[in-house]
């Protein structure tokens, strides 16, 4: 199956006006103990200050406010470990649509919570994304409806593609943004903006190496699985997909793996330093600065904080 066609820059702007009434941009602060940490003058994207506490909300958004009154009717269904799902709940209720989330058996609670609390139906189905996203997709053909695909969706990728623009307003020097990766939708979104902007502007995917599968497509240039054995949930997918890989692959600097222990250390640290709640799969992008400094000494740097949904069992984890 083909994957749709790539948004551009004006897919991204179009976007920006599309869900400017529901959504303010998010901050981008500077912290000088980080600085003293990485050698980098860094700023932190803070996504996780979303009403979700995601950075997937953005797409949600987009994507739902233009569906047509026969897919409203019908409803939507997808696959998420948790802010994605978060999103699509969101925006459903913004725009009085029927949503259902498919996730897996050991979900993030505070996602799951959410998720309920914003309308949709919660249904939880196999040990992982990868299991949860092949049920939803049964259930769509066997309900009609709309089904949305966590990353091979267009909309979804113009939508998180804003945060990029607001970056590039705040922050015009910017010499290299650093992005999680799991579906990559994020990555994808950050490559099509700063790469029009400014060719020079190093945009760099991480991922955990506990659940490789994007990583391992984007340096073969094929669609390949990987195991998923990640404890980051925002990270856990042990597959890829087509057109966010197309996008990665034409545009990414370079892709980079984080061991779970390294993530953990720069959760404890993006906590710490930074007073804020992140969870591991937003403190990537720190793991990955701090992971090899050298490389971004004295530069500037931006960090996409992409979500800030931890479970007090995994907070507590951290200090255990």
């Amino acid at each position: 199956m083909s994957a749709p066609d790539a948004p551009d820059l004006a897919d991204v702007l179009a976007a920006r006006q599309r869900i400017a009434p529901y959504l303010g941009p998010t901050p981008l602060y500077r912290y000088p103990v980080l600085d003293e940490l990485t050698g980098a003058r860094l700023w932190v994207k803070h996504e996780n200050h979303q009403p979700v506490g995601a950075f997937k909300v953005r797409g949600g958004v987009n994507l739902v406010s233009q569906l047509s009154a026969e897919e409203r009717s019908r409803g939507v269904i997808t696959a998420s470990t948790g802010n994605h799902g978060q999103s699509v709940g969101y925006a459903a209720n913004l725009f009085g649509v029927r949503a259902t989330v498919c996730v897996p058996e050991q979900a993030n609670p505070v996602k799951v919570e959410s998720m309920r609390a914003l309308g949709a139906e919660v249904v939880f189905h196999g040990r992982d994304f990868d299991e949860a996203r092949e049920h939803s997709e049964k259930l769509a053909a066997e309900h009609g409806y709309r089904y949305i695909h966590s990353a091979n969706e267009p909309a979804l990728i113009a939508g998180v593609a804003t945060y990029t623009v607001e970056i590039l307003e705040a922050q015009p020097d910017t010499e290299v943004i650093v992005v999680p990766i799991g579906g990559g939708s994020g990555a994808a979104g950050t490559c099509l903006v700063a790469k029009a902007a400014r060719p020079s502007i190093q945009v760099i995917g991480v991922q955990s190496a506990a659940a490789p599968a994007a990583q391992r497509s984007w340096r073969a240039r094929d669609l390949l699985t990987g195991d998923n054995s990640t404890m980051a949930e925002g990270l856990a997918t042990g597959t890829s997909f087509k057109l966010t890989q197309q996008i990665l692959w034409d545009k990414l600097d370079d892709f980079v793996l984080v061991s779970d222990d390294a993530l953990r250390d720069a959760t404890r640290t993006m906590i710490s330093k930074t007073r804020n709640l992140v969870e591991p799969a937003g403190a990537a992008a720190l793991a990955a600065v701090l992971s090899d400094p050298a490389r971004f000494a004295g530069r500037n740097v931006v960090i996409v904080c992409s979500g800030g949904n931890i479970s007090p069992a995994q907070l507590v984890a951290l200090w255990a």
